[in-house]
């Protein structure tokens, strides 16, 4: 399973991102993608996720601003993974990054830098 990060930059607060994550190699329908970020002098914490059947969680501190959603080709041989980001605030500052987990395994895309400017 490979997965690529993209859609990061830099914003002014109150903006909007979207980041993307493609997952492609043996998808399974049932796992669980999310994005995780990680600012500077801080460990990487958790920001949101969905599970196969759809169902999305997020982080207190994403809650109504942050939307995790999925397409998944007909075959299933690629997904991908969403990250809108609204009402940014300096605080999201960080390099975020997408993970898959299926059969007990976890697999990490490369970070994509969002920076939000006040």
């Amino acid at each position: 399973v490979q997965l690529q990060a993209s859609g990061g930059g830099l914003v002014q607060a109150g903006g909007s991102l979207r980041l993307s994550c493609l997952a492609s190699g043996s998808i399974f329908s049932i796992n669980v993608v999310g994005w995780y970020r990680q600012a500077p002098g801080n460990e990487r914490e958790w920001v949101a996720g969905m599970t196969g059947g759809g169902t999305a969680v997020y982080a207190d501190s994403v809650k109504g601003r942050f939307t995790i959603s999925r397409d998944v080709s007909r075959d299933n041989a690629e997904s991908t993974v969403y990250l809108q980001m609204n009402s940014l605030k300096p605080e999201d500052t960080a390099v975020y990054y997408c993970n898959l987990e299926q059969s007990g395994a976890n697999y990490w895309g490369r970070g994509t830098q969002v920076t939000v400017s006040s």
